[in-house]
């Protein structure tokens, strides 16, 4: 069944579901009809009936949909359920583990700090983490199985760590840098204090010269490191100063109180598994279940934050951060960045042919996809759009060229990266003006 309610009707137990409804909380949340922003109804609904058949379907648990067009969320809608077998139904104001979307959120903390003037983005990252002074490079394994090791030709960057080009990884190969970071304890689902991994990865060489590949890692969370040095404040608490009471992100936290735990969601994903952290073919019937809501280590960030992950957050929460960025820093009077900063951070910044990318078309920033070719980026969008995801298949587009912010929050594990594509054929074709 599909149910859309808000939290005053659910806590009344009148779960009714079926509908379109906006949630009753967030009174400051600008809001509009589809049509007073240029987009339509009508193709709104054709994005409603796919997100209800994924749920009718039992593809996917149920999901939270918003869009925004000019400022104002203009649609949005909760459909499934939390957790099938207690089956509370999803709300606008359900809560969900948004994985790797902390990350642009960690950029933007260590942006405010460039921006006071505590670093430049050329500057080497060993200026102020001592663990990485003078890291080897991985060259090559010999005949005999040993690492071959040489100097950096040049030093990993600030910028380096922001666009994933500064030779660390995230674990998930077999090589002696991927081994090292196993062998620290780095791989896994259990988060590790900052000083820590950053102290193990600066024992381990480098996976290639900085600069000349881009790979997924551990960078962001080296930012929040960063980000506490540079600040002198514990990162969870920098961000909650800076960026969440300002923008009035009050369910946006690393771990959950007692009372917010009833609105967590439960992460499912497929029966089969697919070999590595993602998938390219669309949901089938029939969930496994991967992580119940108060069970499992992502709670345990509350402890642990991470600049790569760990965040909970929900669809509306998230949105006043996008829009912050879409308005170019500012959000409802409160300026969190000045807006050359966001035309640099969403800018690509990965050299061309520099390998690395799924996409050659769709670049990176300084933590944000960017696409540079809208046609070889394969789906409908804008030059200039940004945006990223998280591990349970959550999803966020900022596209400055329209205006426009679309997000889904779903907990289904690994990433699905067809539903994504998806949601943003059927996002984009909702704009009619």
């Amino acid at each position: 069944m599909i149910g859309t309610v808000s939290r005053a009707a659910r806590i009344a137990a009148a779960l009714m579901f079926g509908g379109f409804a906006l949630c009753a909380q967030a009174s400051d949340l600008a809001r509009a009809k589809p049509e007073e922003v240029g987009l339509s109804s009508e193709r709104l609904a054709r994005l409603e009936q796919v997100l209800k058949a994924y749920a009718d379907d039992d593809k996917l648990a149920g999901s939270v949909a918003l869009i925004a067009r000019h400022g104002k969320i203009a649609w949005e809608y909760a459909s499934g359920k939390q957790d099938v077998d207690t089956g509370v139904p999803m709300a606008n104001d359900s809560l969900f583990r948004v994985w790797s979307m902390t990350k642009p959120i960690t950029s933007v903390a260590l942006l405010t700090l460039y921006e006071e003037g505590k670093f430049q983005l050329s500057d080497p990252a060993e200026t102020y983490i001592p663990a990485f002074k003078d890291l080897k490079v991985l060259d090559r394994v010999d005949e005999s199985g040993k690492p071959v090791l040489v100097d950096q030709q040049r030093k990993m960057s600030v910028l380096d760590l922001f666009r994933h080009t500064a030779g660390l990884g995230y674990g998930f190969t077999d090589n002696p840098v991927d081994k090292a970071y196993k062998d620290a304890g780095l791989v896994g689902f259990d988060p590790i204090p900052l000083d820590k991994m950053v102290a193990a990865i600066g024992k381990a060489p480098l996976n290639y010269q900085p600069g000349t590949k881009w790979m997924y890692s551990y960078a962001h969370d080296v930012q929040a490191y960063l980000v506490q040095r540079l600040s002198g404040k514990k990162f969870d608490e920098y961000l909650k100063q800076r960026l969440f009471e300002p923008l009035g992100m009050n369910d946006t936290s690393f771990g959950l109180s007692k009372d917010k735990l009833k609105r967590l969601t439960t992460v499912y994903g497929p029966k089969v598994p697919p070999q590595g952290p993602f998938s390219l073919t669309p949901p089938e019937s029939g969930m496994a279940l991967v992580e119940k809501a108060g069970e499992g280590p992502y709670l345990k960030y509350d402890k642990t934050p991470g600049g790569g992950a760990g965040l909970i957050s929900t669809a509306e929460d998230y949105y006043r951060f996008a829009q912050m960025l879409v308005n170019g820093g500012e959000y409802n009077g409160v300026r969190i960045l000045s807006r050359k900063t966001v035309e640099l951070m969403t800018a690509n910044h990965v050299p061309p042919g520099v390998p690395g990318l799924l996409n050659p078309a769709v670049g990176y920033g300084l933590g944000v996809s960017s696409v540079i070719d809208q046609a070889g980026a394969g789906n409908l969008g804008s030059k200039g759009q940004f945006g990223w995801g998280g591990y349970a298949s959550t999803y966020v587009i900022m596209d400055p060229v329209e205006k426009f912010v679309a997000i889904l929050m779903v907990q289904y594990q690994p990433t699905n990266f067809a539903v994504w594509q998806q949601f943003q054929t059927l996002a984009y074709q909702s704009i009619a003006d």
